[in-house]
């Protein structure tokens, strides 16, 4: 029960700080409007009608039933997807209010609220939200468990070594 509060939680609390970003952007700023605010960094308000980097334009339909899908998805099948990690719960909470939070901007206004745009001169990164660094930051934490996890189990499967007699 501990891990479902964790988890709901963590859920909560993104999805709250995400929408509430998108919706301080879209009231503060014009569309395509950027305020620089370090030399790598700006926040420029964009409607991306596509996925990650702008893929997929157009598909908003698509993709949302996609993001339907993988919600249902995750909640289903929660315990193979997140395992027995103490960290699955908060990072459980955090991929699925990444997934939330740019699909309620799918139906809600048929495309994602972005701003988050890091550059490199002329050369930038594609804008993104918080949703979206919630998704990468609970796949990339998830990876890295899971991978731990197998080389733990791995190494206790594997036969001790032979000891040689003097």
């Amino acid at each position: 029960m501990r891990a479902f509060f964790i988890a709901t939680a963590v859920f909560l609390a993104v999805l709250a700080f995400d929408q509430a970003t998108k919706v301080w952007v879209e009231r503060a700023f014009a569309l395509g409007e950027s305020v620089e605010v370090f030399p790598v960094f700006a926040l420029t308000y964009v409607r991306n009608q596509g996925a990650a980097w702008g893929l997929f334009q157009g598909a908003h339909l698509w993709l949302a039933g996609f993001g339907a899908v993988a919600v249902v998805g995750c909640c289903l099948f929660w315990r193979r997807l997140f395992g027995p990690h103490a960290w699955a719960p908060p990072l459980g909470g955090l991929l699925l209010a990444g997934i939330v939070g740019n699909l309620i901007d799918r139906v809600r206004l048929g495309y994602v609220v972005d701003f988050l745009d890091f550059h490199w001169g002329d050369a930038h990164f594609p804008c993104f939200n918080v949703a979206d660094s919630a998704i990468c930051v609970a796949v990339v934490a998830l990876i890295v468990l899971q991978t731990w996890a197998d080389r733990r189990a791995r190494a206790e499967d594997a036969p001790a070594p032979e000891e040689t007699a003097p």
